[in-house]
């Protein structure tokens, strides 16, 4: 089928995630249906070559077609692809579990499909631990607002994104929020507005914490964990904390007797510049939720990282088992693909890159500080977010309505890069193979787009 032909296919029959439906239905509206990938480039139906400038949804490390996780996934598929991992073992879970292990220092790893499922059965974990091991009354789970956890109903009851859960609240376990320490739109913030990332000139006392200890006070000790997105908050816009926000808050969280949760999907495996970015704050959860770059974005899979003493108290009588679970628990391809993973960071030295490719990227984005609109840039490791406002002064938003960042993406599709914003920012996360060249025509591109779209407005 031709590219076109094979769009038709996919209108008449296929529902996108988070896509308008009339919008993708319009005959005016082209998808660009991707055929193959190689380094940092897509290459649609048509022949069209793009750079992948979300990293394929957050999840592609070191490029597509690597041949290290290729041959590791088909030397694997011609040993077998699954088999159940209820009552049964095998060497790359094993071997993928130690690994991990040894390199965060947990003591447990248990694995689901995806980030969603991956903080499912942590917050499941937590309420459970606490019902069978005397403090029933610890059921109360405090995040940050504009949290984003996941899809699942308890992911969605641990982050109560409005701009994707409202909808679902009556389906919503009760939970409570903290402020979020965006710097950037805090009200405590009393720096006037510069050209650089608010973290850096923001005016404050700590506020962000103050208001976290007081509804940690306020639970008390109904709370059953704090859960958290180190560093950055994906979803919720890239919003990024002050450093130093969670070391500050971590033991608030233990003098108050609860579990500290951390969800590291898209924070993990380097994104942010070390292995975890709670390593950055000095901190060392109870749980961390794991996906995303786990594979390297090869394959769907998720892990959940636990301290032996949480898993103690599941220890005794049946009643006291953990049951939960998915049929590809522990898939044999998603852990051969891991375990590449892990490997390529360490003959690549893959830490190493991201810092060299972080500062390109930081160097090449002061470009966008030309465009009056723009009100903040800011960036952690190989996450960039570029944020457009009315006015830079007042820091007074677009209209959620006016869909900036996605009109702006469109006009990136059409010069050769594919990434995805939200509402008026824009994100760019270059895989870490990205060439400097590569990323220097992302930004080059991005800011074409930015023009193109405010010049109209």
């Amino acid at each position: 089928m031709k590219g076109m032909d094979l769009a038709e296919l996919d209108r008449r029959h296929v529902w996108h995630p988070f896509t308008p439906l009339d919008e993708w239905l319009d005959p005016a509206f082209a998808p660009v249906m991707i055929a193959s990938g190689r380094g940092a480039t897509l290459v649609d139906a048509e022949g069209r070559e793009y750079l992948d400038g979300n990293s394929s949804i957050w999840t592609n490390l070191h490029g597509h077609g690597h041949p290290r996780l290729t041959g590791a996934i088909k030397a694997q598929l011609d040993r077998i692809s699954h088999s159940s991992y209820l009552g049964l073992a095998h060497e790359p879970g094993a071997r993928l579990a130690g690994e991990l292990c040894r390199r965060t220092g947990f003591d447990r790893v248990f694995y689901s499909d995806d980030g969603s499922t991956a903080m499912e059965a942590a917050l499941k974990m937590v309420f459970q631990y606490f019902r069978q091991n005397g403090a029933p009354e610890r059921k109360t789970f405090v995040s940050l607002g504009g949290g984003y956890h996941g899809d699942t109903v308890g992911a969605m009851s641990l982050g109560r994104s409005e701009g994707f859960h409202a909808t679902f609240g009556p389906l919503l376990f009760p939970g409570e929020k903290t402020m979020s320490p965006g710097c950037y739109r805090c009200p405590f913030n009393r720096a006037k507005a510069e050209a650089e990332d608010a973290r850096i000139y923001r005016r404050c006392n700590w506020e962000c914490v103050g208001e976290a200890e007081r509804k940690l006070e306020e639970v008390g000790p109904q709370m059953a964990a704090f859960v958290v997105e180190p560093r950055v908050q994906g979803a919720a816009g890239m919003v990024m904390h002050p450093h130093g926000y969670l070391e500050r808050v971590a033991p608030l969280v233990r003098a108050a007797g609860a579990l500290l949760i951390a969800d590291e999907v898209l924070t993990g495996f380097g994104r942010t510049g070390t292995l975890l970015a709670c390593e950055q704050e000095k901190v060392s959860p109870d749980l961390v939720a794991l996906a995303k770059g786990l594979t390297g974005g090869y394959l769907p899979m998720g892990a959940t990282l636990v301290r032996e003493k949480l898993v103690d108290g599941f220890r005794g009588p049946l009643e006291r088992t953990f049951f939960h679970g998915h049929s590809y628990t522990g898939n044999q391809l998603g852990c051969a693909a891991a375990l590449a993973n892990l490997e390529i960071f360490d003959e690549e030295k893959t830490l190493d890159a991201v810092a060299a490719r972080a500062a390109t990227l930081r160097e090449a984005s002061r470009v966008f500080w030309r465009h009056a609109k723009v009100g903040d840039v800011r960036q952690e490791g190989l996450i960039l977010a570029v944020e457009l406002v009315r006015d830079r002064a007042t820091r007074e938003p677009f209209p959620a309505g006016d869909r900036l960042a996605h009109r702006i993406n469109e006009e990136a599709r059409g010069l050769g890069l594919l990434t995805r914003g939200l509402g008026g920012t824009l994100f760019l996360l270059p895989p870490y193979c990205a060439s400097d060249a590569e990323i220097a025509r992302m930004i080059e591109i991005l800011d074409r787009a930015i023009e193109m779209v405010l010049s109209k407005l």
